[in-house]
């Protein structure tokens, strides 16, 4: 008898159906099996700060949490006040991620940024991705848009910023020192790091007084703090 009713268990637990959990269009920080097999790598796993420092502080995130899947500033309980760094460099990649701001929010994702004591912020050696509130002051000003080479490089093709409280999507290619960026699909600056254009507008500007700004193809990948919120979800890269 208890072997009759242990074959009829394992025949009802074999016509069980077996759930294989994959991501979906709604699920956020989670890579597909596609995307997996070409190379795409999360940099934010939705529940931890786990590869990303201070800038210039190895062993801290303080002032960073994670709220509602996404990576953001903690207006509430700020402990420190500086940009969050990946802990890997990056040359060539394919970098997206989505972001939403506080209302009149600014803020920035910087690339190759050298991280040394003599260099106080990430600015001071990364180029900016601009991320920048419509309802800002500053988006009159051409080269200081979202989606802009901040300072430098207004929109080669207008495209326009979600409001605040509303996800963006961006993207920040870059491929031997030559840099894409993309903001919510569309295709918004185009930059040579190595051409000696890139260096004469680099002199006509504030940053001519950081000798290590815009000179590098290689560096970490940093997002700006920014007091009043900013926040980021699905991070993801793809080196080249």
């Amino acid at each position: 008898m208890m072997n009759r009713t242990f074959n009829k268990c394992l025949w009802l637990w074999a016509l069980m159906p077996v759930f294989i959990f994959s991501c979906t269009t709604d699920t956020n920080n989670c890579l597909s099996r596609k995307e997996k097999e070409q190379g795409w790598v999360l940099l934010f796993d939705g529940s931890s700060a786990s590869g990303w420092h201070l800038y210039n502080k190895k062993n801290t995130t303080a002032g960073w949490i994670v709220k509602d899947q996404a990576l953001a500033v903690d207006t509430v309980k700020k402990t420190e006040v500086n940009d969050l760094v990946s802990d890997k460099t990056y040359t060539n990649f394919d970098l997206q991620f989505e972001w939403k701001l506080a209302k009149n929010g600014n803020s920035g994702v910087f690339i190759n940024v050298q991280e040394r004591p003599d260099l106080t912020t990430a600015w001071a050696s990364g180029p900016e991705y601009q991320l920048l509130d419509p309802a800002h002051a500053d988006n009159a000003i051409p080269v200081k848009k979202a989606g802009t080479l901040f300072a430098l490089d207004a929109q080669k093709t207008p495209a326009a910023a979600k409001p605040a409280g509303e996800w963006n999507l961006s993207r920040i290619k870059q491929v031997n020192g030559k840099i894409e960026f993309y903001l919510n699909g569309v295709l918004t600056v185009q930059e040579d790091l190595t051409a000696p254009a890139w260096q004469d507008s680099v002199r006509h500007t504030h940053f001519k007084n950081f000798p290590e700004f815009g000179k590098h193809t290689s560096g970490h990948i940093a997002l700006q703090d920014w007091a009043s919120g900013v926040a980021f979800r699905n991070i993801k890269i793809r080196e080249l």
